[in-house]
């Protein structure tokens, strides 16, 4: 014993503490905390709610992550969000009352509401905390874990006097097994669930159903109290016997065969392939029957659905329906992803084989001056496209190209109408017809439409651009996919070339500078155009040299809108390096475009203006001479003041614009970066005042500035000469004064040269090919990419455009959403190519939308209906049935949409037993018209897909001296699913 004392480790013993909470305690601890937290402590009351508050209402979810040991819970707060009553707040609730969840239990308001938790639709009640298992956490499925929850739960409500109900979830997920417990003051609902695979056949009907009931309320009253029964069969319809889907598909034959026009090509194809609607639900109701009113057992049914006083219809559309126009976007969008040259897609370049064929180095520069070896008598618009087609066809075989040569013209003489005459197409016509034969502009019929490619950044929906866009779409998905797109393109840039060489205009563009406002590559496309334009003035000028009368003429009819400035106006000097006279045509000065310093004619001109720079300046002879300005004279001299003949800026693309930018912006801010920067852009500045010189011998810089730039000349003073008139005195403004102004400094600089003989500001030889070979480079993905925008613009018109033929609201919205959300992401240098793809998901959605209001009204017969009220009704369940989850229908089994879902299903439970349709004429089937299956003939309607029964009492339990307490049990009767959902109260008071 001395020795066991004496033993250290005798003396070491374990103190348990038991005032430590444990983790039990803990988790009931931290469950009360919460519903602390969500001021759920207390009586729960609120007024009843209305028909139809739970799938119209408002609900709302608060989560939180709670532990049980290691183990984590979610618990989430749902509630109906209603508005406070004038008396709540006023009046204290009975001491005795019933919890909120208790009345909703009795509620009829509300019963199978279409969108709702399966709690709300089991149990009617409007607020409740469900506690399930975290994301990553296994399932509670054994008992013990079941019953430590529960025990959890009801001491948390004891504790905090919560009345709102908790749920735990127990079991698998996708069984959705809950049980759970609401108490109040001297009450508790118990919340239980049965789930089965299979009905048993012994409660496979109402009788059934209600001995369970009873049994489990045990209620020792006789009579029972009567018990509320409401009834829901759902018949689904999924055979559309009767009614083709109305959807036309394209003549693929006609478009493979090369049958194909401008209005094929011009047109998106819309509309799905399959019918989107893929089911219709019919929901027969009895809200509210009592026991002995119907009979349903495993012999005889009470329950007809044409005799149900209540019917509503909900459509299940098809998933990811096949539309066409959703298609035509998505396999267009799959090209910006390939990485393939056109050389790659359809071999070696037939230039560089012209080239080897003609290897002689000595070739080379006559080969770059010549025009085109074409026949001058085969130089008519209608040859165009086969001269264009020659060059690259010849080494290439028919069969290996990836367009037959009946589709590639079609579509080079739908995006050039112009190569159908004989003549050359003159300019202004060019720009007249714009693709409109009926005299109409795009943006005279539809101004908002036609202005949508401001927003998406695309082009003009009557503009070439635009056309190659749908015709680009067009081929890929019927034509042979990148390699007709690769094929395509060269063609379209053979013919650029064409059309540049020969001096055709490129048709289908707005004339003028290039509009920034659209995409990259119709800016080039306009470029090329005023390229185009240039050199035909230039010819055209040459051709007219003899008569120099015509050409001034010419020249005054074309500066209405010139440089002529109004007082008004005022250009500063940095800004007038960079000024573009609006409105100021080429053909304005296109008489002395050929004679330029680079032109071999002028050197005869050269050496006159050589020797006559030597000269007195105020002696020399004027040149280039448009119009006088007004009654204004030179400062020096009386002459009149001449606004010369100048030349136009040079027009700039946005990627030419945003080099320059990036130029300038190399060069600093340091003094000489400045001036250099001054200097480079003052080259329009410095040609206009060449040409003031010109036109205006013995002129100061004074007198140039009175024409250019008016609000830089200050008059000062009136004085009287000796002759007694009055001469008005002016100087320059004060900015002229500094020191260093660049104006001053180009005026010393300038020579008197006049427009005709300065170096051109416009290079359009230069500018040409710089486009055509931008043009040449592009590779299908490029391609795609630039004519993306194009084709998101003409699928809204064409969503726009069917929309208004069948007028739903909901796809109006969301129209309006689509551009603002495209006009964001298109206008971006380079847009996120996922967000495209999502914008082109929502103009699918779209597109499925309309479908399936198509759908709906040719199988329920609107716009065929003789009746207008029957057909003003039908419509508006059409509409109904777009927008909400479920839609009552009016007359139930009579009324005009009831007896036509009647018919559909009558024929497809025909079709499906084999059964032929009889002929009646479109009389409508009555009741008595029904054969019941025991004599022989076919059921009108399948049997239900499901059955949904609600059974509620009000009994005292468990003694016959208890409160008389709500009852409820739905009962859910499926092929595979049996579930029981029962809240069953008791006194805890009085048992």
């Amino acid at each position: 014993m001395m020795a066991a004392d004496s033993d250290p480790e005798s003396e070491v013993f374990e103190i348990t503490d038991f005032t430590t909470a444990s983790e039990w305690e803990r988790f009931v601890s931290r469950v009360e905390e919460v519903l602390n937290d969500w001021k759920l402590i207390g009586s729960s009351g609120g007024k009843h709610p209305e028909k139809g508050d739970y799938t119209n209402g408002t609900w709302e979810e608060k989560n939180q992550e709670i532990n049980f040991a290691d183990f984590k819970f979610c618990i989430a707060h749902n509630y109906l969000k209603q508005e406070a009553s004038e008396n709540e707040g006023k009046e204290e609730p009975e001491e005795d009352a019933f919890p909120a969840a208790m009345q909703d239990l009795l509620c009829m308001n509300n019963d199978f509401p279409p969108r709702a938790h399966c709690l709300v639709r089991w149990y009617g009640i409007r607020e409740f905390v469900v506690i399930s298992p975290g994301a990553n956490c296994e399932a509670i499925i054994s008992e013990s874990k079941c019953n430590l929850l529960l025990s959890s739960v009801s001491i948390a409500l004891a504790n905090t006097g919560c009345q709102v109900p908790v749920f735990v979830q127990i079991q698998h997920k996708w069984r959705r097994m809950y049980s759970g417990e609401c108490q109040g003051s001297g009450v508790r609902t118990d919340f239980e669930m049965v789930h089965l695979r299979k009905v048993p056949s012994q409660y496979n009907h109402l009788a059934g159903l209600l001995d369970i009931f009873k049994s489990k309320i045990g209620c020792p009253l006789t009579p029972l109290p009567p018990i509320t029964i409401g009834i829901r069969f759902t018949y689904i319809l999924q055979d559309w016997q009767q009614y083709s889907w109305p959807q036309q598909p394209p003549d693929f034959d006609a478009l493979l065969s090369g049958e194909v026009g401008g209005v094929e090509f011009g047109k998106l194809p819309f509309g799905a392939c399959e019918d989107p609607i893929s089911e219709l639900h019919l929901a027969t109701t009895w809200p509210h029957l009592t026991e002995g009113i119907v009979v349903d057992n495993d012999v005889y049914s009470d329950l007809d659905p044409l005799q149900a006083p209540h019917w509503s219809v909900r459509v299940r559309k098809a998933d990811n329906p096949q539309c066409l126009l959703g298609d035509f976007l998505l396999e267009f969008f799959k090209l910006c992803l390939l990485k393939e040259s056109t050389e790659e897609l359809l071999g070696r370049n037939t230039v560089e084989e012209e080239g080897k064929e003609n290897a002689d180095i000595s070739h080379a520069l006559s080969k770059l001056t010549e025009p085109t070896a074409v026949p001058i008598s085969k130089l008519s618009v209608s040859n165009m496209v086969h001269s264009a087609r020659k060059r690259i066809r010849r080494h290439r075989r028919v069969n290996e190209s990836p367009l037959n040569n009946d589709v590639l013209n079609s579509i080079l003489l739908y995006l050039f109408p112009d190569a159908a005459t004989d003549k050359p197409t003159d300019a202004t016509a060019a720009k007249a017809k714009q693709g409109n034969p009926d005299g109409k502009t795009e943006q005279e019929k539809e101004p908002e439409d036609y202005n949508l490619f401001n927003q998406f950044k695309s082009a003009p929906s009557d503009s070439l651009t635009y056309r190659l866009a749908l015709c680009t779409c067009m081929v890929n998905f019927y034509h042979g996919g990148v390699r007709a797109v690769a094929h395509l393109w060269q063609e379209f840039v053979l013919e650029m070339r064409y059309r540049w060489e020969n001096n055709y205009l490129i048709y289908g563009l707005a004339g003028g500078t290039p509009d920034l406002r659209c995409c990259l590559l119709h800016q080039k496309l306009q470029m090329l155009n005023c390229c185009i334009e240039r050199k035909r003035a230039r010819d055209d000028s040459r051709q007219k040299s003899a008569s120099p009368e015509g050409v001034r003429e010419r020249k005054v009819s074309g500066q209405e809108n010139g440089r002529l400035m109004s007082e008004g106006t005022s250009l500063s000097p940095a800004a007038a390096a960079t000024e573009v006279s609006p409105g100021k045509s080429w053909e304005s000065w296109s008489d002395s475009e050929d004679e330029f310093f680079e032109c071999l004619s002028d050197t005869d001109e050269l050496k006159e203006a050589a020797v006559e720079g030597t000269k007195d300046a105020s002696k020399a002879k004027p040149e280039g001479r448009l119009q006088t300005h007004g009654k204004l004279t030179l400062l020096n001299h009386d002459e009149p003041l001449y606004i010369p003949v100048t030349q136009e800026p040079a027009p700039m693309t946005e990627d030419t614009l945003e080099e320059q930018s990036e130029v300038l912006a190399k060069l600093g801010t340091s003094a000489e970066g400045a001036h250099l920067r001054a200097r480079m852009q003052s080259a329009c500045l410095l040609s206009d005042m060449e040409s003031f010189k010109a036109a205006n011998p013995g002129c100061s810089l004074e007198d140039f500035v009175r024409w250019y730039s008016p609000r830089d000349y200050v008059e000062e003073e009136e004085e009287t000469d000796e002759a007694g008139q009055t001469v008005v005195k002016g100087d320059l403004s004060a900015r002229m004064k500094i020191p260093g102004n660049m104006w001053v400094e180009a005026w010393e600089t300038a020579k008197a040269t006049p427009a005709r003989r300065q170096r051109r500001l416009f290079d359009d030889t230069k500018e040409a090919e710089k486009v055509l070979h931008y043009l040449a480079v592009q590779k299908p993905a490029d391609l795609t990419r630039h004519l993306l925008p194009g084709l998101l613009h003409a699928a809204v018109l064409k969503v726009k455009e069917e929309e208004a033929r069948e007028d739903i609201l909901s796809v109006r919205k969301a129209i309006q959403q689509v551009i603002s959300h495209a006009s964001k992401l298109l206008r971006h240098p380079s847009p996120d190519y996922k967000k495209v793809e999502d914008l082109i998901n929502q103009v699918m959605v779209l597109e499925a939308v309309i479908a399936c209001a198509r759908s709906l009204k040719a199988k329920f017969g609107v716009g065929k209906s003789e009746r207008g009220g029957e057909e003003d009704e039908l419509e508006r369940f059409v509409s109904s049935l777009l927008e909400e989850p479920e839609v009552t229908v009016l007359g139930a089994g009579r009324g005009p949409a009831g007896s036509i879902i009647h018919k559909l299903f009558v024929s497809s439970q025909r079709a499906a037993l084999l059964a032929p349709l009889e002929e009646d004429g479109g009389r409508q089937v009555g009741a008595e018209d029904r054969k019941p299956p025991s004599a022989g003939g076919v059921p009108d309607f399948p049997p239900p897909a499901g059955r949904e029964v609600i059974l509620r009492t009000c009994v005292p339990r468990p003694a016959p001296y208890s409160k008389a307490l709500p009852q409820r049990m739905f009962c859910v009767l499926m092929r595979e699913e049996f579930r029981l959902a029962g809240a069953f109260s008791s006194d805890t008071s009085f048992f």
